[in-house]
Parts: C-alpha cells; sequence; structure tokens
C-alpha cells in the first residue's frame, strides 16, 4: 500500500513518519511515537478514551486518520504535565480527591477537560458533568472526578 508523509507536533515536538493512509491517529501515536497514555477502547468515538487535543479542541483520535493531522498540533495525556516527575494542576486534582480507579478512561478525561476548563474557568457541577457526557467510565460513578474537575478550576483561578 502506497506511504503518506505526516508531518506534525506533537506535545510540541515535531514528528515527520510516512505512514497508511488508513492509519488510524490514535494508532499512530500509540505505535508510531510509543504515546500509550491514549487508550483505544470502542473504536467508534463513544467512549472517550482516545480523546486528545487537536489545535486545541478535544476530538476522538480514533475517528481521525493520521494523515487528516497532517500539518496540525497534537496534545496527548503524556504532554499535560509540566515536567518530568510532576503533575499539572489538573493531574493533581484528580489525585487528591480520588477521581481515578482502574485508570483506563482517565487520559481521555484529563484531555476533554483540559480543553473543557480553557473554555469555562468558573463551571458549576451540571457544567463538569456536561463536560464529561461523551467519557465513559465504569469504576468511579463520577462524583469523585466531577470533584476533581471542580477542584482543578478553583485551583487554576487562584494561580491566576
Amino acid at each position: 500500500m502506497k506511504r503518506v508523509l505526516v508531518t506534525l507536533s506533537v506535545n510540541g515536538a515535531q514528528h515527520a513518519r510516512e505512514v497508511e493512509p488508513r492509519l488510524l491517529l490514535s494508532d499512530f501515536l500509540r505505535r508510531d511515537l510509543g504515546l500509550t497514555g491514549t487508550h483505544v477502547g470502542c473504536e467508534h468515538g463513544v467512549c472517550g478514551a482516545c480523546t486528545i487535543r487537536l489545535d486545541g479542541a478535544a476530538v476522538r483520535s480514533c475517528l481521525i486518520f493520521a494523515v487528516q493531522a497532517d500539518g496540525h498540533a497534537v496534545a496527548t495525556v503524556e504532554g499535560l504535565a509540566p515536567g518530568r516527575g510532576q503533575l499539572s494542576v489538573l493531574q493533581q486534582a484528580f489525585q487528591d480527591t480520588h477521581g481515578l480507579q482502574c485508570g483506563y478512561c482517565t487520559p481521555g478525561i484529563l484531555m476533554t477537560v483540559s480543553a473543557f476548563l480553557e473554555e469555562n474557568a468558573d463551571p458549576t457541577e451540571e457544567q463538569v458533568r456536561h463536560a464529561l457526557s461523551g467519557n465513559l467510565c465504569r469504576c468511579t460513578g463520577y462524583q469523585h472526578i466531577v470533584d476533581a474537575v471542580l477542584l482543578a478550576a478553583k485551583r487554576l483561578r487562584e494561580a491566576a
């Protein structure tokens, strides 16, 4: 099969790879770049485990071909932390409120919420629940996740 050169920025680093046109962005991130924080759940865009940010917008990487990301900026969960061994405000809030259990859904939720909090710095609980409605978690019952998002929003406002 014909291969296509794809050049994109992932977490601030430039990458160029030749890929098959049918390669999903989720598979490219995991297999070609070794960024395994992007999880693949349903492969239909329903569960949200594969959520990344494409040019700032939260999107399902299992619904996008790698060639469609050519020339764009991608952010994955690996890019959230400010440095090695450190947690972002959002990640720390999840840890502090026990906002995760098995952790499979967590990277997608973190990427969804990171975009949401950039648009809504002072969300209500209802707004947080609505923002999370596209991410499935079978472990937590969502209350601790909602608490984590509200805590992160508070901390981000206080730091601003």
